[in-house]
């Protein structure tokens, strides 16, 4: 029976450096400087010969700068013979196909494949598990949070993302508790939570900017003479004229519902200045609303602008699922009469699709361009005979992505109904904000099936 791999420190400069056929084994400045000053992170991969002798079969490269930079000693993974690794691929490739391993037992077996030199092409030609599969394993296994997420019996996926946000306790938690009780919205809630943290990086970024110019960053600002922040183009010089972007003393931040910001140039103080406001508050002869907002006119704009975040992170979990669905080999059950369905009941989404949606949709090879009419389904489609229902579920996908906009929770339309109702009977969870879409109205009789 063959020994279990074993991890020694051992000096570089006894090890026995074979030939090695990379191309890339010539050492460089950086890399030696880098060994130097970290050591060696990742093992070697050796075998010891009957005398003794240490021979390293993968990491050449790594022992080389070992040695060059002096480093006293490096770990070295000691594998009984050459043939060790195709064993344990062996060993897994049965689990697998007897449907022994967990994917947390699938996960740890291709973590110990990778310790002994394995790479991910190998690993994924062996299981017969596609490389992306595989890579995901070896990422989430990387991670504390990861491999705490499959021992506690997490899928792969699942792990991947608690990796992804490792460090992050308040997400880590949303997360945790999104597996727990509703795992249908995790992709959902994930991609809600890179939106924002997209979002909070780039305005730490520009408040960071704006305070080393010196500038005063201020929360709310107004029009009129009830305000007590003026926006500049808002605002009347004492003599009169209109105030200048010169005349702004201080900044407001604004945010969009896709999360990105402005910035505003604002008068704040701007009474004792001798500023006065361009314009008078009209309604039609009603009071003006006094004060600020009322708490239930708060949460009435707060939920507006979330759903409308929600609907932008729902379109890209949606149209991952769609590129994923149309990557398989068969196209999905009653694809025939979704397409006529869309195309006889909502042609808008065969004349008004978006071709670069399309083509990313199907896999298609995009090569930005600004000619007019630009269609890159069109040019894929011109080029290759191969699988053209799939081009066709991809434009008719796209038409209906068309159809769902940021606020289309508020005033949903049948077309969106049909299309997100054809989507979950092809396996997709719809997200909260979606659902309302679909509860908004019972399906019609000749909805798609």
């Amino acid at each position: 029976m063959s020994a279990t791999p074993v991890l020694e420190m051992i000096d570089p400069a006894t090890l026995t450096v074979d030939v090695n056929v990379r191309k890339d084994a010539a050492l460089t400045a950086d890399f030696v400087a880098s060994i130097k000053e970290h050591g060696v992170m990742e093992p070697v991969i050796a075998h010891r010969k009957d005398d003794g002798t240490v021979h390293v079969l993968m990491g050449q490269r790594r022992t080389r700068a070992a040695v060059e930079a002096e480093r006293p000693v490096i770990p070295v993974m000691i594998i009984e013979s050459p043939e060790e690794a195709e064993r344990i691929v062996t060993q897994v490739v049965e689990n697998i196909q007897r449907a022994e391993l967990t994917e947390a037992d699938e996960a740890e077996a291709y973590h110990q494949l990778s310790l002994i030199g394995v790479s991910a092409a190998a690993i994924a030609k062996k299981t017969g598990r596609t490389r992306t599969t595989v890579e995901c394993a070896l990422k989430a296994k990387s991670s504390d949070a990861g491999a705490a997420a499959l021992g506690k019996g997490w899928s792969i996926e699942e792990a991947l993302i608690m990796a992804e946000f490792e460090g992050n306790e308040e997400a880590t938690q949303e997360l945790e508790s999104v597996i727990m009780d509703e795992p249908g919205q995790l992709l959902h809630i994930a991609q809600r939570l890179r939106d924002r943290r997209e979002s909070a990086a780039a305005l730490a970024a520009l408040i960071a900017e704006l305070e080393a110019q010196g500038k005063t960053i201020v929360e709310g600002a107004g029009h009129y003479a009830d305000e007590e922040n003026l926006y500049v183009t808002a605002a009347k010089r004492a003599g009169g004229e209109p105030a200048t972007e010169e005349d702004a003393n201080a900044v407001l931040i604004t945010t969009d519902y896709r999360g990105d910001h402005r910035t505003h140039p604002v008068i704040t103080g701007w009474k004792d200045l001798g500023f006065t406001p361009k314009y008078e508050r009209y309604d039609g002869g009603s009071q003006p609303q006094k004060g600020p907002m009322t708490d239930e006119q708060k949460a009435e704009r707060k939920s507006l602008i979330e759903n409308n975040k929600a609907m932008l992170s729902a379109q890209v979990v949606r149209r991952d699922f769609v590129t994923g669905l149309l990557a398989k080999k068969q196209a999905p059950k009653g694809w025939q009469y979704f397409a006529v369905h869309a195309i006889t009941h909502h042609p808008e989404t065969a004349i008004g699709y978006d071709g670069k949606v399309a083509a990313g949709m199907v896999g298609a090879k995009v090569e930005e361009s600004n000619a007019w009419a630009w269609n890159p389904l069109r040019d894929h489609v011109a080029k290759s005979t191969a699988r053209p229902e799939f081009s066709l579920l991809a434009l008719v996908c796209a038409g209906y992505e068309k159809t769902i906009a940021k606020d289309s929770w508020r005033s949903p339309s049948q077309a969106n109904r049909d299309y997100l109702n054809q989507l979950v009977t092809w396996g997709y969870t719809v997200s909260e904000v979606e659902k309302i879409i679909l509860d908004s109205g019972a399906p019609a009789e000749d909805d798609a099936a």
